[in-house]
């Protein structure tokens, strides 16, 4: 069967939009607005403050290890004595999206990754680390753990990441 050259444009770009990084940015903001009391993860100077403050506690985690935080109040970021005092009750949340139709109500059918960092990072803060699985489509969330994720498991594929 061949494709015109219009069509073959068009398939790429459907095939372009499922893999995006973009897109999943997108869908990242799209859950923080969805759920009360989130906020994107910190930048700059007040990341490496938060990043400081938690490592005082003995957890050291790295910055890609979630996207989001769900605050217990309203804090300033900046504020170190205001985190301090509220880290315990910080929860750090990665979050995966998606925007395929295959996927299912609950989630059945999403295929997505779990790093290194993420897990190094849920297995460190326990139940204060969280997975927001987001579909874009249906706006459907489900909150959920690195270990729940994987007791659901249908399929699982090791990949070695490198930087030469």
């Amino acid at each position: 069967m061949s494709m015109t050259p219009l069509e073959v444009i068009t398939a790429k770009r459907a095939h372009l939009a499922r893999f995006a990084n973009e897109g999943g940015a997108a869908g990242e903001q799209q859950a923080i607005v969805a759920m009360d009391r989130w906020i994107p993860r910190p930048r700059g100077p007040d990341l490496v403050m938060l990043l400081e403050e938690l490592a005082s506690t003995g957890i050291v985690i790295k910055p890609s290890s979630f996207d989001a935080l769900a605050l217990p109040r309203l804090i300033s970021m900046a504020d170190r004595d205001q985190v301090r005092a509220s880290l315990a009750e910080i929860t750090f949340v990665e979050i995966k999206t998606s925007n395929q139709p295959r996927v299912k109500p609950g989630f059945s059918g999403f295929f997505f990754a779990i790093t290194e960092n993420e897990i190094t990072a849920a297995e460190q803060l326990g139940i204060r680390h969280r997975i927001a699985l987001f579909n874009k489509i249906t706006n459907e969330i489900l909150i959920t753990s690195v270990s729940e994720i994987l007791a659901r498991t249908k399929s699982m594929n090791w990949q070695l990441s490198v930087q030469i």
